[in-house]
């Protein structure tokens, strides 16, 4: 039986197959490591750990190689080289050295090394998580040598700083939403933006000028025409400041006047019941704004600046500059029909 292998193996079709067969393997190793080396690099630890939050299976695989980055990268250089080694080494018996030299290099370059790079680098995260099992044993057969490595590369290089993306950054990638098949629709799209721009637009900017708004002095009376004219405008709240645009009394709501009879005889305003809010600085961002609604409860605040009243924003004007869309309700429908 052994003469009869050493007779198989003396065949030349025969040793030139398991010369294949090895180098096959061998550039097959080093294409695997090569893909690794640039898909695992190329993932973010922070992304990982938010699509691991996510649910994603693979991220949670791939996550504890990427978090020990510089174990796992001895652990794969290491792993490269030698393949690379032994297919010159294994070839060099057959071949003379200069052709050996030329025929390892030109497969480990394009099979090797461009391919699979190629390959992986589009589909990073899902290589990765295939072959995490096969990176975790070649840490462990490596582990003498890219350990100490790893402590070096620890001590001299600090961890990646988590890097957040700017405002405008963010803007530019849901831009990119409307252009690509995306879950964010249009207006969901729209709305994001609008929200991420609060901070950089002020209540001065988006207000009702006061030249606009219809408000009573602390001194008026309310009689049958006024309440007509308010009725008729279809305003529901009227805030009350003094004649020289000082000081805001409150905001007077038109529900607390529906079953007072005004044909009798006029009513002061200051006799109704003033709903408080506050003045609020023209500069103040309109994220700062939302806050504030929140906190004065109110719908309507007037807008001061250098301590005289310049305008008034409602609940609706802060919407209406996230949405990107005025909201147009009956009164405004109304008032367009007139």
């Amino acid at each position: 039986m052994s003469i009869f292998v050493r007779i198989l193996y003396n065949d030349s079709s025969v040793q030139y197959a398991v010369l294949s067969i090895e180098v096959f393997i061998l550039v097959l190793l080093s294409a695997i490591f090569s893909g690794l080396n640039i898909s695992l690099m190329s993932l973010n630890v922070n992304d990982l750990r938010r699509q691991k939050k996510l649910g994603s299976i693979d991220a949670a695989k791939v996550l504890p190689l990427r978090e020990k980055t510089h174990l796992s990268l001895a652990s794969i250089l290491f792993g490269n080289i030698a393949v690379v080694s032994a297919v010159s080494l294994v070839l060099e018996p057959y071949f003379q050295g200069l052709i050996a030299g030329l025929i390892s290099t030109l497969l480990i370059v394009i099979f090797g090394e461009v391919i699979p790079q190629a390959v992986f680098a589009r589909y990073a995260l899902r290589f990765c998580a295939i072959f995490a099992p096969f990176l975790r044993v070649v840490i462990v057969v490596t582990y003498l040598f890219s350990k100490p490595i790893q402590l070096l590369l620890d001590k001299l290089i600090s961890e990646e700083d988590r890097k957040l993306h700017s405002r405008d950054e963010l803007g530019i990638i849901l831009g990119e939403h409307r252009s690509h098949e995306s879950e964010l629709d249009d207006d969901e799209v729209e709305i994001i933006q609008g929200a991420l721009r609060m901070s950089e637009t002020t209540v001065g900017q988006i207000m009702e000028p006061i030249d606009e708004v219809y408000w009573l002095e602390n001194t008026s009376v309310l009689d049958e025409k006024t309440v007509d004219e308010i009725t008729e405008k279809g305003y529901s709240r009227i805030p009350i400041f003094d004649k020289s645009l000082h000081r805001c009394y409150g905001v007077l709501l038109m529900k607390d006047m529906v079953d007072i009879d005004f044909d009798d005889q006029p009513i002061p305003v200051m006799n109704f019941p003033l709903h408080a809010t506050k003045a609020i600085g023209s500069r103040t961002a309109l994220d700062t704004m939302l806050r504030r609604f929140i906190s004065l409860k109110t719908h309507m605040v007037p807008i001061e600046k250098e301590g005289k009243i310049v305008g008034i924003l409602t609940v609706e004007d802060l919407f209406e500059q996230i949405i990107g869309h005025e909201i147009v309700d009956e009164t405004d429908r109304a008032l367009d029909r007139a």
